[in-house]
């Protein structure tokens, strides 16, 4: 990756009226609803003009289109001044459209374009930040690393025209909230991208330093010698089979005074997880490439909580490391001492994320704050239970719940998890204080959502969010999500935050 980590979003401006026809390479998005007579413009598009809109129908009728959600036409319209016209349906008509609708017509819009350089955006009219957020996270590329003989020929969509009535400068606020949400997905999606080779801990520490310290946060990295004197045993332990030692990031965001909310964020950053000892089956290891995904998300969100500088306090612990088999690596049977002094018997290497996350909890809450979110890709049986683009919420049941709810609301679909009392006993150990896995096969999700709330301290309100699938999109891509790192859940725990500033 760059010097200068982050991606680099398309300019968004705001306009009221259609560009002249100086701008020959744009094509012009416009949304249609299923109708019984065949698709018709949405409403709140008045200013396309009558003549465009019956020419749009028309050419939408001829082609027997139906409108459904998602699906796109090429047109040409001779009564606008751009080069083609696309058509995106979002399914039948009604009278408020889901901001996800609108985000997951507009990114479907905007992979179909990748040849186009500006795109004019009449769904703005329906909801502005969503047809924003959806063009940015649909025209989402990642190409370091592919050399001229692959690369696309074409730059991508590198300007976009929202249309809209209103031009006011809460508008155009609300734009560059869009704008930066959408950057934040995309630089979290650009880390889980990036190859182990590339971004191992001590790399990707730098570049999280740099990306906190270009918007005002204050960081702090702690290296393995420091990790080890302060008693992280457990973010050392896990690093122990790397020649590339771990790493623990501390950004912190100030947003308010002494009164102020207090929130942590942790996320996990395994930059490569080969299982350690218990090490993993060869198929399809290579996506373990995304095992830090829950760090690209708290890194990504705690930056964009200073970008809109949030009235609350934020701080981020991401514990960085490689999880790798050697001659060094900690065994099956080993006994550790996390940060804060619970001993832990490992019985499987593979269930490393726990470790590293316990230490960073325990961090945390020492800064006392009033909630704590925890994010990562933490068990497969989050997949086992809810499928490849739900995560799994647990932890305080309220606010759990919350943050599920919010998760919903933004389209990454978090659904709320009991952590039953009786899963503590599977963590029993012989010879610790705890056991990092059960022996029973079963809920392995919800253990590990158990071993967690043993180190977050008593009266703080905290969820988890296991994203081991919603991370890392291994199918074809779908509306605004590409192929390879999503992104989740940064849009969750912004809403999060965002919530917290508003509410308490």
């Amino acid at each position: 990756m760059s010097s200068a980590p982050g991606y680099q979003a398309p300019t968004v401006t705001v306009s009221s009226s259609l560009p002249g026809r100086g701008v020959s390479d744009a094509v012009l998005l416009v949304a249609v609803v299923a109708g019984e007579d065949g698709p018709t413009v949405a409403e709140d598009q008045t200013h396309l003009g009558a003549d465009a809109v019956a020419a749009i129908e028309s050419a939408l009728a001829a082609l027997n289109a139906t409108g459904a959600e998602g699906q796109l036409h090429r047109l040409v319209i001779a009564e606008l001044p751009v080069a083609s016209v696309l058509t995106v349906g979002l399914g039948d008509a009604r009278e408020e459209w889901a901001s996800d609708t609108i985000r997951r017509a507009a990114g479907a819009a905007a992979r179909s374009l990748d040849k186009v350089g500006t795109v004019v955006a009449a769904p703005a009219a329906l909801d502005l930040g969503a047809t924003v957020e959806g063009l940015i996270l649909g025209s989402y590329r990642f190409t370091d690393f592919r050399s001229p003989k692959t690369a696309p020929k074409d730059a991508g969509l590198k300007k976009i025209i929202a249309l809209t009535t209103d031009t006011k400068a809460a508008t155009k606020a609300a734009v560059q909230r869009a704008v930066d949400i959408a950057t934040s997905v995309a630089t979290a999606r650009d880390f889980v991208n990036t190859p182990p080779s590339h971004l191992y801990p001590d790399e990707f520490a730098k570049q999280a330093k740099a990306l906190g310290e270009a918007v005002g946060l204050t960081v702090e990295v702690l290296d393995d010698k420091a990790l080890t004197k302060g008693g992280y045993g457990g973010i050392i332990g896990v690093g122990k089979g790397s020649s590339r030692p771990p790493r623990l990031v501390r950004l912190a965001h100030s947003g308010g005074g002494r009164r102020a909310k207090k929130v942590a964020l942790v996320g996990k950053g395994i930059t490569f997880d080969t299982g350690g000892i218990s090490i993993k089956p060869a198929a399809n290891m290579h996506h373990m490439t995304s095992d830090m995904g829950g760090a690209a998300a708290v890194v990504a969100t705690v930056v964009l909580a200073a970008k809109q500088k949030l009235p609350i306090d934020v701080i981020a612990y991401v514990p960085m490391a490689e999880n790798m088999p050697s001659a060094t690596a900690q065994r099956p049977g080993d006994v550790l001492t996390q940060y804060g002094g619970t001993t832990v018997e490992v019985l499987n290497t593979d269930a490393e994320g726990r470790l590293v996350l316990a230490d960073a909890i325990v961090r945390a809450c020492e800064d006392d704050p009033d909630y704590l979110i925890e994010t990562s890709t933490l068990t497969g049986a989050q997949t086992v239970a809810l499928g490849a683009r739900t995560p799994g919420v647990m932890g305080s049941e309220d606010f759990r719940d919350r943050v599920a709810e919010l998760s919903q609301a933004v389209g990454e679909n978090g659904w709320a998890m009991p952590l039953p009392e009786e899963l503590k006993d599977d963590l029993k150990s012989q010879v610790a204080d705890l056991a990092n896995v059960s022996s029973s096969r079963y809920a392995g999700m919800l253990v590990a959502g158990v071993y967690l709330r043993e180190f977050v301290a008593e009266g703080v309100e905290w969820a988890h969010i296991d994203i081991a699938a919603p991370a890392y999109n291994t199918g074809g891509p779908w509306g605004y999500t590409p192929k390879g790192g999503t992104g989740v859940p940064t849009r969750t725990m912004f809403a999060v935050l965002e919530d917290i500033a508003a509410n308490g």
